[in-house]
């Protein structure tokens, strides 16, 4: 079995040569892709022209204009960058058929098996280089044992790991990585240097085998950390790869959390990364190109009530509902404006879908105007799965799906159409016999009624919070007086005890008092309260308030 050979291409200016491509023959100059970014407009992704006046990526707006005053912006289209990497991922077909998509401008290509049959490895990238030339994209390579490596080989090969500190540029580490320091630059003191195949126009090939030496010199953000974990790391003096592999791994996932070892390990093969380019069976959008822009409400309902019809009928055609529905609307300055809207059933009667867009319409921009409409689903489940059933189950489904009983369903779609479909819930029954676990919260949109509640072998309380001190005697028997919240309680009547034992096989940190017994309390006042003596456990026994009654 041939070894594993992970490709990855890196297209570093996918958003501004996409609108280059478009736009071909015409003179653009520097040019930069404007996005939001915590309410301000910074650089997302930039050509050559604007990268040679010293622009960079996450660069504010204003700040690029006053660095180059001939700086052409244009905003960000994030489905158009999808749809345009999920062409070049088709075109990525013909060297393997494992090539899976790497948002927002990467593709990971499983070449196992494959790179013979175009010369070898060094001529497949001069033949990937040349592709890309002549589409116009530029593109960075790197070819390793692993997907992690790859990744790294294509974005981070040939830099230098610099610190992320202010003040003058002196070697300040931490004595535990100084102690290290002899083990871990070995090939920049006579030492023997990482085996990598540097080829041109940014290609790097780790020869197989040869993961740990090509990894070692390249910057620790190579192995795809999050921000403060490389911060962290910076502090402490460890910049390189090789300065994380040389360090024992329990100190690093105490320290730094098992996220950083995983990437370790995936990076160099110890823990599997496939490439899956799987993608759904089905695929239902529908689209409209207006001849003229369009700018008012009431002619985005119209192309919508055009649309919409297709899509179901497509979906019927299928026996699959929309859970998630996406409208794209596609302005004349090549932004588009996107809303989501959820249902809480799959279904693909559109007379119920119509009602959410509309909600959602007023929060498109309309800009200059639309030129393009696009609905898609992007979530879609089965509408006729069968059930095995008995005869009373069968029956109720049966009146319950001829009398059209959604009224609640679209109450909770409108719902979340507002507030989200996560912030709509309903309470459903759990198997426990304490108190407080006897019910659990699940999302409405995503769970069936409840309809037989099993009832307590004694009264619950309506009314249930976390238990609070009561002051009384330290006694077993119930108090005839006592203190709570501030006031004094006299006993007027009482029942019980009922004992409520906690579940031994968990350390729940709220029931460490022990086995308690419960009582009914009513009080001189009319209060009905629920009371419960604590039998100590780990804790100092006593008298505690838990619930009351209506």
């Amino acid at each position: 079995m041939p070894r594993r050979r992970i490709l990855s291409l890196w297209f570093p200016r996918l958003g501004a040569e996409r609108l280059m491509r478009a736009a071909r023959g015409l003179q653009t100059g520097p040019l930069a892709v404007v996005a939001e970014q915590s309410n301000m407009q910074v650089i997302s992704a930039m050509n050559a022209e604007a990268e040679t006046a010293g622009l960079r990526i996450g660069q504010p707006v204003r700040d690029a204009h006053a660095m180059c005053a001939a700086l052409i912006t244009r905003a960000r289209n994030a489905p158009a960058e999808a749809s345009f990497l999920t062409a070049i991922r088709r075109w990525a077909g013909k060297f393997s058929p494992w090539v899976a998509e790497e948002l927002p401008d990467g593709l990971v290509i499983d070449l196992s098996g494959c790179a013979h049959l175009f010369g070898g490895e060094e001529t497949l990238l001069s033949l990937v280089e040349q592709d890309c030339a002549d589409m116009g994209l530029s593109v960075q390579m790197g070819i390793a044992d692993t997907l992690g490596a790859a990744w790294a080989l294509a974005r981070y090969a040939g830099q230098e790991a610099t610190s992320d500190r202010n003040g003058d540029a002196i070697s300040q580490e931490a004595r535990a990585t100084r102690a290290r320091a002899g083990k871990r630059r070995h090939w920049t003191r006579g030492g023997a240097a990482p085996q990598v195949v540097a080829l041109g126009g940014g290609a790097r090939i780790a020869p197989p085998g040869q993961t740990y030496g090509a990894l070692s010199p390249l910057p620790i953000a190579a192995l795809r950390l999050e921000d403060h974990t490389m911060a962290q790391l910076n502090r402490l003096g460890l910049r390189r790869v090789g300065d994380l592999l040389g360090q024992p791994r329990a100190g690093l996932a105490r320290r730094f959390g098992r996220g950083l070892v995983a990437r370790m390990d995936q990076a160099m093969g110890s823990a599997p990364e496939p490439v899956s380019p799987a993608r759904p069976p089905h695929h239902f959008a529908v689209r409209m190109t207006l001849p003229n822009p369009i700018g008012l409400q009431e002619d985005v309902m119209a192309a919508i009530d055009r649309m919409l019809p297709t899509l179901c009928t497509r979906l019927e055609d299928k026996a699959r509902g929309v859970r998630t529905l996406r409208l794209e609307a596609h302005r004349t300055d090549q932004a588009a404006e996107v809303v989501e809207v959820g249902l809480a059933r799959p279904s693909f009667d559109k007379y119920r879908i119509r009602p959410l867009l509309e909600m959602k319409i007023d929060q498109i921009d309309a800009g200059y105007g639309i030129d393009m409409l696009r609905l898609e689903a992007v979530q879609t489940e089965p509408v006729h799965a069968r059930t095995l059933t008995g005869h009373a189950e069968a029956s109720r489904a049966v009146r319950d799906r001829l009398a059209g009983n959604t009224a609640v369903d679209d109450l909770i779609g409108k719902l979340g159409a507002r507030v989200g479909l996560e912030a709509i819930t309903r309470r459903h029954p759990a198997a426990s016999h304490i108190p407080e676990k006897t019910a659990q919260t699940l999302a409405a949109a995503w769970s069936e009624p409840a309809r037989d509640w099993p009832a307590p072998a004694r009264p619950r309380p309506l009314l249930l919070w976390q238990p609070e001190p009561v002051t009384a005697p330290d006694t077993s028997a119930v108090p005839q007086t006592f203190r709570w919240r501030g006031r004094d309680w006299r006993l007027a009547q009482a029942s019980g005890p009922e004992r409520i034992a906690p579940e031994w096989w968990l350390d729940d940190p709220n029931w460490r008092s022990g086995v308690r017994d419960y009582w009914v309390v009513v009080t001189e006042q009319g209060d009905r309260l629920w009371l419960f003596y604590g039998h100590g456990g780990t804790m100092s026994s006593g008298w505690f308030c838990q619930g009351s009654f209506a």
